[in-house]
C-alpha cells in the first residue's frame, strides 16, 4: 500500500511516438522519441521481442515522467512507458481519443 501523497508524486503524461528504432546490439530494447508538446524525450523500452519499432509510430502512449534518467546499452532513457501485462506480454494502452501531447493522467 502507498499513501495518497505517494500516489500524487507520480507524473504520467501522454505523448506521441515520433521515431522508433531498435537499439544496436540489444535484442530486447527499442529506442523511442516521444513528443510531449513542450519537449521531446528519448524512452527505451524492453518490448522489442513483442513489437516492431513501426508499431509505435504515431501512437499516443502514457509515460512515467519523473523517474531519474537511466543508461542502458550506452543510450539514456528519460522515463518509462506504462503498459498492461497480459500473461507476461506487454499490451500498449492508449487514450480513448486523441489528447494534446503532454496531457497529465489523473
Amino acid at each position: 500500500m502507498i499513501s495518497i501523497e505517494d500516489f500524487q508524486k507520480i507524473d504520467v503524461r501522454i505523448g506521441t511516438v515520433v521515431e522508433a528504432t531498435k537499439v544496436e546490439n540489444a535484442d530486447k530494447l527499442l529506442k523511442l522519441q516521444i513528443d510531449f508538446g513542450t519537449e521531446k524525450r528519448q524512452i527505451l523500452t524492453a518490448m522489442a521481442e513483442y513489437f516492431q519499432p513501426e508499431h509505435f509510430l504515431n501512437k499516443q502512449v502514457p509515460v512515467l515522467m519523473n523517474l531519474p534518467p537511466r543508461k542502458m546499452r550506452g543510450e539514456e532513457s528519460q522515463g518509462m512507458i506504462v503498459a498492461a501485462d497480459v500473461d507476461g506480454k506487454p499490451v500498449l494502452v492508449h487514450p480513448e481519443k486523441e489528447v494534446p501531447n503532454g496531457t497529465k493522467m489523473i
